[in-house]
């Protein structure tokens, strides 16, 4: 993540997919933004968006008005503008600038395992998305990527975790398919879903304990971003099953 794509197009999508998962339940959010410094180019100023209210506005009113009150707001555009509104409920903020450096990476992701302490759900929002071959840690720009290793780690202090990604050039539904396969291999997750938007897609690892929650929150989201945000029905989110499988593995874990 990079200041200046804050409240972009993108930033309203997935605000509004953050909201829609904290919309059942009352768990804990940490937005890890994963930030690296600007870069000065073009993007980040997709905000016609906001001139184009019969598509978006009503998609989640309250965050279209509160994310153009901030962007209105006289201050340089940065992430710390959501952290001081209230449009992320129960959330907290992890704002290291994430470094190139090996070690320099390793201190940052105890760093972040530590703000990951108690909290059920982290969103990971990499500049690129997922570690690539051609980026290991130590090179530069891996700071773009975020890495198996870190999203092991948080899954096994038992978080659940989104994570931000950028489509690569491949098809899309195999890419997805595969990197969906790959997390939850890599975590062992039950449950793993995906988002799709016109440019950028979110993977979901969620805990036993948190699926049905965000099982319920899919419908949700899927009714207010028809079109926009679509869950690519890679796992099975019908509630009723859902609701059977989280008493199948209640029952197995009391034996």
């Amino acid at each position: 993540m990079k200041n200046q794509y804050f409240g972009d197009i993108n930033d309203y999508r997935k605000y509004s997919l953050l909201r829609a998962l904290q919309s059942t339940g009352d768990g804990s959010l940490l937005v890890a933004w994963m930030l690296t410094p600007d870069d000065g180019s073009q993007d980040g100023r997709f905000r016609s968006y906001l001139e184009d209210r019969p598509l978006c506005a009503n998609c989640d009113p309250p965050l279209f008005v509160g994310l153009a009150d901030l962007l209105r707001s006289p201050s340089q555009l940065s992430v710390s503008l959501i952290e001081g509104s209230r449009l992320l409920p129960r959330t907290r903020y992890h704002t290291a600038l994430v470094p190139d450096g090996r070690s320099e990476r390793e201190s940052w992701r105890k760093d972040l395992l530590r703000a990951a302490s108690g909290v059920d759900l982290v969103f990971l929002d990499p500049d690129n998305g997922i570690e690539v071959p051609s980026k290991p840690v130590g090179r530069k720009d891996s700071s773009k990527y975020v890495t198996w290793q870190e999203i092991r780690s948080l899954w096994e202090v038992g978080c659940s975790l989104l994570i931000y990604q950028h489509f690569r050039r491949e098809n899309r539904q195999a890419f997805t398919q595969r990197l969906v396969s790959e997390l939850g291999k890599r975590t062992g997750a039950r449950f793993t879903e995906a988002f799709c938007t016109p440019h950028v897609l979110f993977l979901l690892a969620a805990q036993d304990r948190h699926a049905q929650r965000f099982g319920e929150a899919v419908p949700l989201l899927s009714k207010r971003w028809s079109g926009q945000i679509e869950a690519m029905g890679l796992a099975n989110w019908n509630l009723e099953t859902y609701r059977e499988n989280i008493e199948m593995i209640t029952n197995s874990t009391l034996k």
